[in-house]
Order: C-alpha cells, then structure tokens, then sequence
C-alpha cells in the first residue's frame, strides 16, 4: 500500500501507469518522472513517464482509441519526438499480455539513449 501512495503522490494517474511502474521496479529500472509537462503546437500536455536520458513511455487505454484521442495523440507524441526525446507507446491490453516485451524495450531504449550525448 505505501508503494501505491508513494506513487500516487508522485504522479501516477491511473492503474495502467501504476502497473508499469510496478514492471519497471521489477527490472530494477531508474525511477522516472511521472506526469511531466510538456508546451506543444497544441498547448501545454501531461507525458505520462519520462526519464531523464529522454525517454517518453505512454502507458494507453481503452480511450486513447476513441473519437479523437487517437489524433491528439499522434500530435502529441510527434511534438515530444521533434523536441528530441524518444517516444515509446505501451498499450494497456499489450503491457497485460506481453509484459515482458514492453519493458524490454524500454530497457533497452534507456540503454541506447545513454550511449547518446549528453542533453
């Protein structure tokens, strides 16, 4: 319970962000910033994890297929990766079903990301 507080308090905003963070301590990965914002073309937006080598992970549910959000998206993750940050998209249903895999991406985009210069 104190893990799940502790993580609410600093940022996460759903129970898909608290399971990806959940998976990330798993690994043994660095803590990352949740919630960050971020101006774009669109105005001011909340980046759902960040971590400082530049690594962006969206952790999307069932809304972000609806209506527009998938437009707003794209326009979101496109402004983040002209910024210069990387931006990875994990959706809900695929961290339940291929946990692993996902995170072995992030893993290993935080590795290529620290072989890059400085920021």
């Amino acid at each position: 319970m104190a893990t799940i507080v502790a993580d609410l308090v600093d940022g996460a905003h759903s129970l898909g962000e608290l399971d990806f963070a959940a998976l990330c301590r798993r690994r043994c990965l660095p803590e990352p910033e949740r919630q960050v914002v971020m101006t774009g073309s669109g105005g001011r937006c909340y980046l759902d994890v960040r971590w400082r080598e530049g690594l962006v992970v969206e952790v999307d549910g069932r809304q972000h297929l609806e209506g527009l959000a998938p437009v707003q998206d794209m326009l979101r993750q496109n402004s983040v990766s002209m910024s210069g940050d990387v931006v990875l998209r994990i959706p809900l249903l695929g961290m339940r079903l291929e946990p692993d895999a996902f995170v072995d991406q992030v893993e290993a985009a935080l590795t290529l990301l620290r072989g890059r210069a400085p920021r």
